[in-house]
């Protein structure tokens, strides 16, 4: 992903752990794979993260820099 960067400057951090790194879309910015508006992004660390899904979410994935990104889409 090449405006990485730029992305999460419009978003909301909201979690960072050894995992991951959380942010909160508050304004509506486009997900990069499906053009909608998406709920969060959870930015992997590593290429290996093991995830819980809390709630029923449309994922979208991409990678920056070896590591994946999820964008999540609530129901």
């Amino acid at each position: 992903m090449e405006d990485f960067e730029q992305l999460v400057s419009s978003l909301t951090p909201r979690e960072e752990n050894d995992e991951i790194k959380l942010y909160q879309n508050t304004v509506a910015v486009a997900c990069p794979v499906c053009e909608q508006p998406f709920d969060d992004l959870v930015a992997c660390k590593n290429q290996e993260t093991s995830l819980e899904q809390i709630e029923p979410l449309d994922i979208c994935v991409t990678v920056h820099e070896g590591s994946p990104l999820l964008f999540t889409h609530k129901h």
